[in-house]
């Protein structure tokens, strides 16, 4: 699990295309300083296996699944992505429940500077609009954030100068795809109350 607050802003150094999977290598010196084999570490929220670690950096497999549900598939070598390790049981809860598990993507329409701060839009897909709620939870590309406004097909969040400085949405631009992961509680309350009308006499 993670709370999305990303650790460190890591560099694709390489990726080998299989026929439908990736292997990326992704120098993170901060999230391999105690990286062991088969580690869970968030690229751009997608949670993935460390396969091979040194000093510098991991390689990880990204299935076709992954591939299809997420933005990886479209990293290049040079690209930076946010790394976030898993949290540990003793750990500070920073953010909010992250799975790690990509629900879809999304686009920036739009990014409005404010003093300090930015407001920046997104697309909403329609299978996900229903657990996008004002001032609730969402993450984008591994960070946790606030709901700032939302409407059927899009939502803004408010980006503070040290999410600007320390993540990739701070470099991003109109038209980037992003992935999106909502409130897994939002998901599981759902499922509950359709299952309990499901089985109702």
């Amino acid at each position: 699990m993670f709370t999305g607050i990303v650790e460190e802003l890591g560099t694709v150094s390489a990726i080998e295309h299989g026929a439908g999977s990736a292997v990326l290598r992704i120098d993170g010196p901060v999230v391999v300083s105690d990286a062991t084999h088969g580690a869970s570490i968030a690229v751009n929220g997608v949670c993935l296996t460390v396969t091979e670690h040194d000093a510098r950096g991991f390689t990880v497999d990204v299935m076709a699944e992954t591939l299809e549900r997420s933005s990886l598939g479209s990293l290049a070598p040079g690209d930076r992505v946010n790394l976030e390790r898993a949290m540990p049981a003793d750990g500070r809860f920073g953010g909010h429940v992250v799975q790690g598990h990509v629900d879809g993507t999304a686009t920036i329409t739009a990014r409005t500077p404010g003093d300090r701060w930015e407001t920046v839009d997104f697309t909403l897909p329609p299978g996900l609009a229903a657990y996008v709620v004002e001032k609730g939870s969402i993450t984008v590309d591994g960070v946790s954030l606030t709901v700032a406004h939302v409407a059927d097909d899009a939502f803004g969040v408010s980006l503070i100068p040290t999410t600007l400085a320390l993540t990739t949405l701070g470099h991003k631009g109109v038209g980037d795809v992003v992935n999106l992961e909502v409130d897994v509680i939002a998901k599981y309350v759902e499922r509950l109350l359709t299952h309990r009308q499901e089985v109702a006499p």
